[in-house]
């Protein structure tokens, strides 16, 4: 059974856009720079499983479409080149500190759905998105959660 993930971004960085608009739609998500995060990517996130792309930092922040993990987790070499935006120097290929995994973008969302949207909805109350706190790039979310924001997003498309 796949397992559903939520991935942050700002989309002035990385957008669900330009990862759509790449050769076969599939690139690795690099930079993640916080330990629990980086066991997430190392150990649980696997082929098959599902991501909701979230734009945060946007105005309004949203969820605004799905991808797919293509490719488990393996060292991120961003963070060996000093010229990197995501470089660490404490970093080594040797004992690697930092994770990514690839993802491919599966489609656009019929339409964004803001997180205002997702916080008036009852049935997302628990969702780690919304809960106090919780500034991770990277965490998961429950199939019900997935399901409910993809129905939010065709409801008024």
């Amino acid at each position: 059974m796949p397992r559903y993930w939520l991935f942050k971004s700002e989309p002035d960085v990385y957008s669900y856009d330009t990862l759509a608009g790449l050769p076969e739609a599939t690139d690795h998500w690099e930079g993640v720079r916080n330990y629990q995060a980086r066991n997430l990517l190392r150990d649980e996130i696997l082929p098959g499983d599902q991501v909701l792309f979230y734009h945060s930092n946007s105005k309004p922040p949203h969820a605004a479409g799905i991808a797919e993990v293509v490719r488990p987790g393996y060292p991120d070499h961003t963070a060996w080149d000093p010229k990197a935006r995501y470089y660490d120097a404490k970093s080594d290929p040797e004992n690697p500190r930092w994770y990514m995994v690839d993802i491919r973008a599966v489609r656009k969302l019929e339409r964004p759905v803001s997180l205002a949207e997702i916080k008036a909805n009852p049935a997302l109350s628990e969702m780690k998105l919304v809960q106090r706190g919780n500034r991770l790039s990277v965490f998961e979310i429950t199939r019900a959660e997935f399901e409910e924001v993809l129905r939010m997003a065709r409801a008024s498309a």
